[in-house]
């Protein structure tokens, strides 16, 4: 919403006061992730070429990887700010390998530079990716050789594993976290983070929607990113469901062909288990 292209200075000091703030906690820096449905008026310029599918177009990582200045200067400043209290970087919307290591790359230069200036840095700040491309999830064992941790981002790996825009009126009951495939892919991002032994979280409306709890932790994720008001819902429920429970509510949902077949089990499981938790609260598959 800035007026102008935030300077290095200006990024820094606003890492560095949620370094503060959190007193010791990890900070995630997602690297710019504009394009598609996401303008900043401060670089405009950036978005003067049309595209008809912008979803599909020259956006996070990859409009990063095209201005370079701007992507360095973001880096710079994240790398200033890990000296004062652990951080760690994610790149968004990365779609194959080469991405990645360019990104790492860049990154790799930029901390070179930086240590040549007698800058003080962290020594230790992981690199992570979002796992929001069926690509990228497909090849998640790879992946998971090259990043520290993974975060599944399922407002757009729903939106590209069942192609529908989520934001055309028309077709959004098609735009479903219930569909086998999404859940299929979930579950192999999972497992092969577990294999390699790296983080993963998950973050989107799914996380937030209470009736996913129990299948998402029977998946085995540990870590959701919601927003505050589903907090209470989904925290309740993760204090009154053992695990085991999870992990069966995870594999007979697993077995169902239709993203309605899907949705419909896990409410009846919710209401089993938080009676009246969905009165008067509308199907939203």
């Amino acid at each position: 919403g800035a007026d102008h292209e935030p300077t290095e200075e200006e990024q820094y000091e606003a890492y560095a006061t949620a370094i503060k703030l959190l007193d010791g906690r990890p900070l995630t820096i997602r690297t710019l992730d504009l394009g598609a449905d996401k303008v900043a008026p401060a670089v405009a310029e950036l978005h003067e070429h049309h595209e008809y599918n912008p979803f599909l177009g020259c956006r996070s990582i990859r409009l990063c990887l095209q201005h370079l200045d701007l992507f360095r200067t973001q880096l710079r400043a994240i790398l200033r700010a890990s000296a004062l209290g652990p951080v760690q970087i994610m790149f968004p919307l990365i779609s194959n390998i080469m991405e990645l290591r360019q990104a790492k790359m860049i990154l790799g230069d930029v901390r070179e530079d930086l240590e040549d200036q007698g800058y003080e840095l962290g020594n230790d700040v992981p690199v992570g990716m979002m796992m929001e491309v069926p690509s990228a999830a497909l090849q998640a064992t790879a992946f998971a050789k090259e990043v520290d941790f993974f975060s599944i981002g399922t407002n757009d790996l729903i939106q590209y594993t069942v192609a529908v825009d989520r934001s055309n009126e028309r077709i959004a009951n098609l735009y479903s976290g219930a569909h086998p495939a999404v859940l299929t892919l979930v579950k192999e991002i999972v497992r092969a983070a577990n294999r390699s032994k790296i983080g993963v979280s998950l973050c989107g409306e799914m996380g937030g929607e209470p009736e996913f709890t129990m299948l998402l932790l029977g998946l085995g994720l540990r870590t959701l990113s919601i927003s505050p008001p589903a907090i209470p819902e989904v925290k309740q429920l993760t204090r009154t469901v053992g695990i085991e429970r999870c992990k069966r509510v995870a594999r007979k949902a697993g077995g169902y062909d239709s993203d309605r077949e899907v949705y419909n089990y896990l409410r009846d499981e919710m209401n089993k288990l938080m009676p009246g938790t969905f009165s008067g609260r509308s199907m939203n598959y």
